[in-house]
């Protein structure tokens, strides 16, 4: 999770999230480049008083500013559509997580299970071991590096359910079954919030996600079933 004064983005749990990380560290680099240019290119002209004709009026120079800025965006773009395809695809899930978004509260449905569903609310005392507005009483458990398929959808109004460290960030819409997919390559405890502004409770509905080993979670789901 994130802390105080932190100004990067957080861990990756996820290969999407890495991806995200890297991403986001190439287009600031190209941007690191066009702000060099154009401020080196500003202070050459604040400071010579010699004005020449060719920078006034040439087909060259507009020809290079007008490819120059095309290359870049294809620089950008290409990463960009790659990561979008990968995010929305779907590769054989080996589980399946349904969510369900109320006022102000999650519902979840493991559906390969009988009967393995529960309510998650956000716990009102802060206890030693959790965070202020941040832990629920049920906590989602997830095995790590299994492939999850995530179907979010509300019961009242719009939420989003939102991960950050596993990049995920799905908006649950009343009537309709959003889908995202997404692998823990990490166990520990994941924490994220519902980023819709959906009602006064809005910043009371965290999520927790608990990721652990294969045999931790068949246990688990044993004794919840």
């Amino acid at each position: 999770m994130t802390t105080w004064l932190n100004l990067s983005l957080q861990d990756s749990a996820s290969p999407i999230m890495e991806q995200l990380i890297f991403f986001h560290d190439h287009a600031l680099m190209i941007m690191l480049m066009i702000i060099t240019t154009v401020m080196y290119t500003m202070t050459s002209i604040i400071q010579n008083k010699q004005t020449s004709r060719f920078i006034l009026e040439g087909q060259m120079i507009e020809t290079l500013w007008t490819i120059a800025p095309a290359i870049i965006l294809v620089f950008i773009a290409m990463p960009s559509l790659r990561l979008l395809y990968l995010m929305d695809e779907v590769h054989n899930p080996t589980l399946t997580l349904k969510a369900v978004g109320h006022q102000w509260y999650w519902s979840y449905e493991y559906s390969d299970f009988t009967k393995l569903e529960f309510d998650s609310y956000m716990t009102q005392e802060q206890q030693e071991d959790t965070f202020r507005l941040l832990d629920t009483d049920n906590r989602i458990v997830l095995p790590m590096n299994s492939p999850t398929r995530m179907i979010v959808t509300a019961a009242d109004v719009l939420h989003s359910w939102t991960v950050p460290s596993l990049g995920v960030k799905t908006d649950a819409t009343p009537g309709r079954l959003n889908q995202v997919s997404f692998s823990i390559n990490r166990p520990g405890i994941l924490y994220g919030q519902c980023s819709e502004i959906c009602g006064a409770n809005h910043s009371f509905m965290p999520i927790t996600i608990e990721s652990v080993t294969t045999n931790k979670f068949i246990n688990w789901s044993s004794k919840m079933s």
